[in-house]
């Protein structure tokens, strides 16, 4: 008798659609360090703020290891709300409501309160040379 065991997972896609608070908006974006508003991305434990992408724009850190890239909007609050764009804190990101909603930039993962359900929307980031890509 054969036994197989059958592993499923999520892809990353699910993973990041399965926040109801969220849109899965299409983000292609290219990032060049070359240019000034980009120069603090050059050095390690360092954040940007981009508007205008994603839901509430897009937050680029460079982690010492690699760039990340996440979502600007508070995942576990309505986009709509004027306290759900994340302000960049050092390595963290946080919401300006009743509430503080505390994230480390580097995990993702919610750090204050055990209610936060919902991590940080990741973006995929490939970097060739100066050109940072941001893509889901």
């Amino acid at each position: 008798m054969s036994l197989f065991v059958i592993f499923v997972s999520c892809s990353s896609n699910e993973r990041r659609s399965d926040n109801p608070n969220l849109v899965d908006i299409g983000v292609d974006l290219q990032v060049s360090l070359n240019l000034p508003q980009f120069n603090d991305l050059k050095f390690p434990g360092n954040a940007v703020y981009i508007a205008n992408q994603g839901n509430l724009g897009i937050i680029l850190v460079n982690s010492g290891n690699n760039f990340l890239a996440w979502d600007a909007a508070d995942p576990n609050l309505l986009p709509n709300q004027d306290c759900a764009r994340l302000q960049i804190d050092g390595l963290n990101a946080e919401s300006e409501c009743e509430q503080l909603n505390v994230y480390s930039l580097v995990t993702g993962q919610p750090m204050s309160g055990s209610d936060l359900v919902y991590q940080l929307y990741p973006y995929r980031v490939v970097k060739s040379g100066d050109i940072i890509q941001i893509y889901n």
